[in-house]
């Protein structure tokens, strides 16, 4: 036997050894990738949300479960009829105490949410339909119990959800100038939304701070036999843009 067999001979055990070590690090290296690319597409590209409450029905309904785009907004802005998510903006929502969960179950749930998985906080967040811009001047309501936007009235039968012969777009009347960085909101299920016209007595008077908007939903992922998109509406096609301030 040559002193090269000899040589390879004893190489083969090694090499196998070092072929799984390699392996074992190639998944790792995928695994931490998959991650890393999953929390950065739920930061600032896509989000997962449930929805909690029947605030917006009948266009999403309880325990629906919806994508909301992060990205485009940042780019395009906001239109009115937009619907959106946004955190709290304090006092919205009661206070409810958390459940018990065990380390493991925090921890699972922790990562689940880091990588868009969970919508564990969906809770602490509410979704609404965008009726204001900033600088707008927003009336409820014309003789025909439309809301007026800087003038315009808007026609929003299409998607609110009303009591049988109602065609009041709202039974609290308000007259609202939205403030700079601030935006007024509306559930669609009109008489059943805890929204801006509810929170007028909050420190936000109601207007819901640019900063705590999450995104625009744009996709309804579940239940499978509602899947699609969510799109805006051209019930506020026309509004004027606000006068300039003084």
């Amino acid at each position: 036997m040559s002193s090269s067999d000899t040589v390879d001979a004893a190489a083969k055990p090694r090499s196998g050894g070092r072929g799984l070590a390699l392996f074992l690090r190639d998944v790792a290296v995928i695994i931490v990738i998959a991650v890393v690319v999953s929390f950065l597409i739920k930061t600032f590209v896509v989000r997962s949300f449930y929805i909690p409450s029947a605030s917006m029905e009948d266009t999403l309904l309880v325990n629906d479960r919806i994508l909301v785009d992060e990205l485009t907004p940042r780019w395009n802005e906001y239109e009115r009829g937009d619907i959106i998510v946004f955190a709290d903006p304090g006092g919205w929502l009661p206070a409810s105490p958390e459940p018990a969960r065990s380390p493991i179950e925090e921890g699972v749930d922790w990562f689940l949410t880091l990588i868009g998985v969970s919508a564990s906080d969906s809770e602490d967040h509410l979704v609404k339909r965008l009726i204001g811009l900033p600088g707008d001047h927003v009336v409820c309501c014309n003789p025909l119990g439309q809301i007026t936007v800087n003038g315009q009235a808007v026609d929003e039968l299409s998607y609110l959800k009303l009591p049988a012969g109602d065609t009041q777009a709202s039974n609290i009347p308000f007259d609202v100038v939205v403030p700079e960085g601030s935006l007024w909101v509306l559930g669609d299920n009109r008489d059943m939304s805890k929204d801006s016209r509810y929170n007028t007595d909050q420190p936000g008077d109601g207007f819901v701070p640019v900063e705590n908007v999450v995104g625009r939903v744009f996709l309804r992922m579940w239940p499978f036999d509602r899947f699609g998109p969510i799109d805006g509406t051209n019930a506020f096609t026309g509004v004027p843009d606000p006068e300039p301030a003084g």
